[in-house]
C-alpha cells in the first residue's frame, strides 16, 4: 500500500486508519511512522544530521536513519523473506556507526530502498505467513508478518521519539 491512498495530515504525513481491516491498519500507522522520521530529517544540514541528542550519548539523526534501514533490511528480508544479505553498513552497530563520506542523502535513499523492498516482499502474502529470527538470543524463532509489522511500528515510534530529542537539541524544532 502507497501513501498516496491514505488521507493526509497538513504536513502531508498519511494519517493512520482509525478504522477497517487489520492489514491496511497496520500498514497505514508504519507509513505515518516512516514519514514521520523522514519529516524528522528535513531542514537540517550535514553538520547539525551528526550532532548527538546529548552526552554521553551519540545518537544522531543519520545514525537513526541509518539503522532503520537496517531494521527494514533484517525484518523484511532476512527474517521474512529468508534471504542471505549483508548487512547494509557493516559497522557491527546496527547501523548507528556515522562514516565521513556518508551524508543524510545517501542514508535515505538506503533507507527507502529498503522500505521499497520490505512492501515488494509483502505484497500479498497474507498476515499469517511466517519468517524465522536470525541471530542473536532468539534465532530460529518464527514469527508472523504481524508481528514483524507491529514489531516496526513500535520500533519507529521509539526512534521517532529519539528523532524529536536529537531534532529539538539541533534546531529548537519539536512535534510531528
Amino acid at each position: 500500500m502507497t501513501t498516496d491512498t491514505y488521507q493526509t495530515l497538513p504536513d502531508g504525513r498519511p494519517l493512520p486508519l482509525m478504522t477497517g481491516a487489520e492489514r491496511p491498519m497496520l500498514e497505514s500507522w508504519l507509513a505515518f511512522h516512516r514519514a514521520t522520521l523522514e519529516s524528522k530529517c528535513a531542514g537540517p544540514d550535514d553538520g547539525q544530521v551528526r550532532l548527538a541528542s546529548a552526552a554521553p550519548s551519540e545518537l544522531t539523526l543519520l545514525g537513526l536513519v541509518q539503522h532503520l534501514a537496517e531494521v527494514e533490511r533484517n525484518w523484511f528480508q532476512s527474517v521474512f523473506a529468508g534471504l542471505d544479505v549483508p548487512t547494509l553498513y557493516g559497522d557491527g552497530a546496527g547501523g548507528y556507526a556515522l562514516a565521513p563520506e556518508r551524508g543524510l542523502d545517501e542514508a535515505l535513499a538506503d533507507w527507502r530502498r529498503e522500505v521499497e523492498r520490505g512492501r515488494e516482499l509483502c505484497a500479498g502474502r497474507s498476515l499469517d505467513d511466517i519468517g524465522r529470527i536470525v541471530g542473536g538470543p532468539m534465532a530460529g524463532l518464527e514469527v508472523s508478518l504481524r508481528w514483524i509489522l507491529v514489531h516496526l511500528i513500535e520500533e519507529y515510534a521509539r526512534h521517532n521519539g529519539h528523532a524529536d530529542i536529537v531534532r529539538e537539541r539541533i534546531d529548537g524544532v519539536t512535534g510531528a
